[in-house]
């Protein structure tokens, strides 16, 4: 049972980071290559989630996809409901971690250089090719660390995982929760564990990201 939220939180923030990944990607790309008053907001926006508390952001998301409302009661409808579901504890995840992701991301792909996008161009290269080809690869370093600081964030989340997904033990008890809940019933061993665990986890996930920057700083040099 000591486990179970390590086990889930895995889960959470596995899905959480490939929806980021899938959202984050292009949405970086235009945040760091379209300069738009639209883009401006969007970015304004995106980056809410660093400075607003978690329980605003869990507020805004139980609002959002509550049973009161009819985005809400739409799912409701379909059988995905959001809210008090592991669900709603990766929709949490993916909120708090997306900023980070498009900062790095965004950062990685505003430092490609042009020039070799038109060189590629005069080769014949397409639009989607150029991308895949030339700035993806080469922007590769600072989407991979923005990947896993995304996957970290998501792992260590508790306001706003806690407002819209509960606290419900083998469905919604992620491992910050399971910590809070111990320190609330005065189980002292088993934060201690808890603690313990997440944060060699932690640490691994953080060790993982330096020594893939130092391997991608290593090729750049070569």
């Amino acid at each position: 049972m000591t486990l179970a939220p390590l086990w889930l939180s895995l889960q959470v923030s596995t899905v959480a980071t490939g929806l980021t990944l899938l959202v984050g990607l292009p949405l970086a790309y235009l945040l760091a290559r379209r300069h738009h008053p639209l883009m401006n907001m969007l970015d304004a926006i995106s980056n809410l989630p660093l400075v607003l508390p978690p329980t605003v952001l869990g507020y805004y998301l139980l609002v959002a996809f509550g049973q009161s409302s009819p985005l809400g009661r739409w799912l409701d409808q379909l059988g995905i409901p959001l809210v008090f579901t592991w669900r709603g504890a990766v929709l949490a995840a993916w909120t708090v971690a997306m900023p980070l992701f498009l900062q790095a991301a965004g950062a990685a792909f505003a430092t490609v250089d042009r020039e070799l996008e038109d060189v590629a161009r005069t080769l014949g290269e397409s639009e989607w090719g150029i991308f895949w080809r030339v700035t993806l690869p080469l922007a590769a370093r600072g989407i991979l660390g923005g990947t896993l600081l995304a996957f970290a964030r998501s792992l260590g989340d508790f306001g706003t995982t806690l407002m819209v997904a509960g606290n419900i033990p083998g469905r919604t008890q992620t491992m910050a929760i399971a910590i809070y809940d111990a320190v609330q019933a005065g189980d002292q061993a088993r934060a201690n564990l808890l603690v313990g665990i997440l944060t060699i986890t932690a640490i691994a996930l953080l060790f993982a990201i330096r020594q893939m920057s130092h391997r991608w700083a290593g090729r750049s040099t070569r």
